[in-house]
């Protein structure tokens, strides 16, 4: 089973890595673009876990290492599905 973990900033936090890529857009001349929020992106191999233990599994992950819970919010999606 393929699962994908996305890990953003929380809303109202505050992104200076983002900032730093809107303003490198910018001065590339690389205009459209109204504001960006970095974050990061876990592609997991779970072999023939079954989605309900694949869910336990991720959510324990998330939530003691992958994200950081106080500032980032993450979204697991097992096989294509959003939970």
């Amino acid at each position: 089973m393929q699962a994908r973990v996305t890990v953003t900033l929380k809303a109202g936090v505050l992104d200076p890595q983002g900032k730093a890529i809107e303003g490198a857009l910018r001065s590339l001349g690389i205009d459209g673009i109204g504001a960006i929020r970095q974050g990061k992106l876990f592609d997991v191999d779970l072999g023939a876990a079954d989605p309900a233990k694949a869910q336990t599994v991720l959510t324990q992950a998330c939530e003691q290492l992958l994200a950081n819970t106080v500032i980032e919010d993450y979204r697991i999606e097992l096989d294509g599905t959003h939970s």
